[in-house]
């Protein structure tokens, strides 16, 4: 492995935003490798004026794509990022000093600054960090149709103090489609398991989940014209089950 880092990144018709996605980490990594299913779009225009080397690789599973993905690094440190995120000037900073520098942790948490129709959001679930810097050679990733995971196979993890900025809800029909893909993936995950559903899940999860997002987790803080994302969230839950519910009948047959 040669030293530097390469960003990693999966794609389907993804032009919306990659262009910032892109020039944000332009300079701070070595290469750019974009593992596309099949993008019909301007995915791979905008990704060939950025010097990144394009694999076409069609495949349902997120988790199989990142490891496609990571096979084809040859750098020490990957840095992973969606379409839709964007690294800030001072984590673009923060990594620069940390690479040139001694390092004992084998990878880092980022914090993420979500946003939904431009705004940012700092509460109800949308406040987190995720392991997205690490070695190469050090991640095991979980196989998922969405929400892949990384972890590490051994040694500290550290993290980071500044943030990804994340557009995934940039409109309400976007979110909406998003979230109704999201369900048909998780469906299929959960009745690959041997989930099953039910009319309580149904009916009574996605209230529970708008309730947790919104008061228990104190989405209100951030203000009421974050409601129709955690009734997106409610949406996603009730196709999920509903969906599942037609695996579980099925399979009974």
């Amino acid at each position: 492995m040669k030293q530097g880092l390469t960003l990693l990144m999966i794609t389907k018709n993804s032009q919306e935003l990659l262009e910032m996605s892109l020039t944000s980490v332009d300079g701070l990594s070595k290469e750019k490798i974009l593992v596309d299913d099949g993008s019909t779009d301007e995915t791979r225009e905008i990704a060939r004026n950025f010097g990144a080397k394009i694999y076409t690789y069609r495949e349902e599973n997120l988790g199989k794509k990142r490891a496609f993905g990571l096979q084809k690094v040859k750098t020490d440190w990957v840095l992973v990022l969606d379409a839709d995120e964007i690294v800030s000037k001072e984590l673009r900073n923060e990594i620069t000093e940390l690479l040139n520098g001694s390092i004992a942790e084998k990878g880092f948490r980022i914090p993420y600054q979500n946003h939904f129709l431009g705004r940012p959001m700092n509460h109800g679930g949308e406040d987190y960090k995720m392991l997205r810097l690490f070695k190469s050679d050090s991640v095991v990733i979980d196989g998922a149709l969405v929400h892949e995971g990384f972890q590490l196979k051994s040694g500290k993890v550290g993290e980071l103090k500044n943030k990804i900025f994340h557009y995934s809800y940039r409109s309400i029909p976007q979110m909406f489609r998003k979230f109704t893909d999201y369900a048909i993936r998780e469906a299929k995950q959960k009745a690959a398991k041997g989930e099953r559903s039910s009319i309580k899940k149904i009916f009574l999860y996605p209230p529970h989940m708008f309730w947790a997002r919104f008061v228990e987790d104190k989405g209100y803080k951030d203000g009421i014209f974050r409601i129709p994302l955690d009734i997106g969230f409610a949406y996603m839950e009730f196709v999920t089950y509903l969906i599942l519910l037609f695996y579980s009948r099925r399979r009974t047959k």
